[in-house]
């Protein structure tokens, strides 16, 4: 048995590569920018989405065990660091994560990958709360 028999698919391979994690990003900020649920997310935001989706797109890309663009065009992500000038509260976290939950379901990921990833997307947006709330 070689390695790649052996090895168990990414996150990446499980959404469906590049072009799927690009559609689910795409996806999340249409629900930014178009739900009123997500106003207070979308005010973080500038006016244009499109470096928001690439920087986003690129992170998830290696987060997710694909390619590592964002790191091979910015370096380390310090994500908190980078957040800092954002109050973060619990509320802010929610939105973030209830937007992804859509977007992914939109995007009919299975359920189970949804699960999964949600999991991991509480635990770094929790981590990058920043104030009381």
């Amino acid at each position: 048995m070689t390695t790649d028999e052996t090895q168990q698919p990414t996150a990446y391979d499980l959404i469906g590569g590049e072009q799927r994690l690009r559609s689910l990003v795409d996806r999340f900020y249409d629900l930014m920018d178009l739900e009123p649920e997500f106003a207070a997310l979308r005010a973080m935001h500038p006016p244009s989405l499109d470096g928001s989706r690439d920087k986003l797109f690129w992170f998830l890309s290696g987060w997710t065990g694909g390619p590592a663009l964002y790191v091979e065009r910015f370096g380390h992500p310090r994500l908190r660091a980078r957040h800092l000038p954002f109050s973060i509260a619990s509320a802010e976290r929610d939105q973030w994560l209830r937007c992804m939950a859509m977007a992914m379901q939109d995007e009919g990921l299975p359920e189970a990958l949804q699960e999964r990833l949600l999991h991991a997307f509480f635990g770094t947006a929790d981590w990058m709360r920043n104030t009381d709330g």
